[in-house]
């Protein structure tokens, strides 16, 4: 699959602008993140905010909690490298100074400001500013109304009439710059509203699983929610909700999407064997130091490492290049050709060192390039495929020898 296609067919929604980020309407799915600086401490925000950016993310949220917060943003929002949201929790009045401050968006909890006629004020300032809004239901913050009318649990039905009602306050004013999230901590909860939503509104869907905890659980709770929605076509927009830092969530984000196909690549997609009894290095200690090697240097090459030279180019065909280890030495290849052998001690730099020049040149070039050293590397490689072979066999974790001890049970 090439990077950018779209597997699943996306549900239709709305378009809206997030500063200059279009989210709906077809647009390429976004990564946000939030801040955990003092917003009014506006130079560490900003520092936050490029980190966030340079990681993956397109749209980043500040809060706007106290007045010292809104002051910060007009320094922040014209600085930012990204559009800027505007978190606003109990008081609308820190909705109305944030629009001041030039924010491009504002998150709103109807479970937190409830009074319809500070909503109406906020979403006509929103208006005349051409500011979106995002309605932030929240499974752990439901208006009370309507979590005693759903028996006193947090349902889908629940929160997706929390939604249906604040668009009805919008819609009294005429405002329809609107995208939403129902979050919950729990995923099938999550998974069940942005269904339900899906199915009666058309505006762009922010996804994410709210307060999904440190990893490695929050991000597998937060990946099957997210994931399963992408796959079934409804999206527009996702967070990964951490305890941890926020540069995590924008990376992992854009990681989601790129494997996905939904972004493009924009960085190495670090393919490994699993390891075996064939495998003739530390598989996992040289992935994580080539992974390692790769992490900034943005790199849209598919890279794999595998243990052996046995079915590690066949298994690894479809990277961009690859390096597969025998007999003291790595094999490196593109494409699943054979191009060049290196001592082990070197296998890392080897691999960085051609990727970058395939990044620059091209894969046509590389083979240019190996030209003169191809044939003696495929010799190499197979002559360390045959003694693997000699010395462990085909059946290097003994499975066979397993399976005939079952049968004499």
């Amino acid at each position: 699959m090439d990077a950018g296609s779209v597997v699943w067919p996306r549900k239709k929604t709305r378009q809206i602008m997030v500063g200059d980020v279009p989210v709906g309407g077809g647009a390429p799915i976004t990564v946000q993140s939030m801040t955990i600086t003092k917003t009014a401490d506006h130079e560490a925000t900003l520092e936050q905010i490029y980190a966030l950016a340079a990681a993956g993310a397109d749209i980043v949220r500040c809060t706007c909690n106290e007045p010292e917060a809104a002051v910060g943003l007009a320094r922040i929002v014209p600085r930012s490298p990204v559009p800027i949201v505007a978190d606003i929790h109990h008081q609308y009045r820190r909705a109305l100074e944030a629009l001041e401050a030039g924010v491009h968006c504002l998150r709103l909890n109807p479970g937190n400001i409830r009074k319809p006629e500070h909503i109406k004020a906020v979403a006509r300032e929103a208006k005349d500013r051409n500011v979106p809004i995002r309605i932030g239901v929240n499974g752990g913050s439901l208006d009370p109304a309507l979590y005693k009318k759903y028996g006193g649990r947090v349902t889908p039905e629940a929160m997706v009439e929390s939604a249906l009602q604040e668009i009805a306050f919008f819609q009294e004013v005429d405002f329809d710059l609107i995208k939403i999230s129902v979050k919950a901590s729990n995923v099938p909860l999550m998974i069940e509203a942005y269904r339900q939503l899906s199915e009666v509104v058309d505006y762009p869907l922010h996804l994410g699983v709210t307060e999904a905890g440190p990893p490695p659980g929050g991000i597998l709770k937060a990946t099957a929610g997210i994931a399963t929605l992408l796959a079934e076509g409804i999206g527009d927009t996702i967070r990964y909700s951490l305890s941890s830092d926020p540069v995590d969530e924008a990376r992992l984000g854009r990681q989601l999407l790129e494997a996905y196909g939904l972004r493009e690549r924009k960085n190495v997609d670090l393919i490994a064997c699993p390891s075996c009894g064939r495998a003739e290095i530390d598989v996992y200690k040289i992935a994580n130091e080539a992974q390692d090697a790769f992490a900034d240097k943005k790199i849209p090459l598919q890279v794999a490492v595998m243990g052996c030279v046995v079915n590690g180019p066949g298994e690894a065909r479809g990277a961009d290049i690859g390096i597969a280890a025998g007999n003291k030495r790595g094999h490196l290849f593109v494409r699943g050709t054979n191009v060049a052998v290196v001592p082990e001690s070197e296998m890392v730099a080897a691999l960085v060192e051609w990727a970058e020049f395939i990044s620059r040149n091209g894969i046509e070039a590389a083979m240019e390039r190996a030209e003169k050293s191809a044939p003696a590397a495929r010799r190499a490689a197979a002559e360390d495929r045959d003694r693997n072979l000699g010395e462990k066999g085909e059946d290097a974790n003994n499975t066979e020898q397993v399976v005939s001890l079952i049968r004499k049970i």
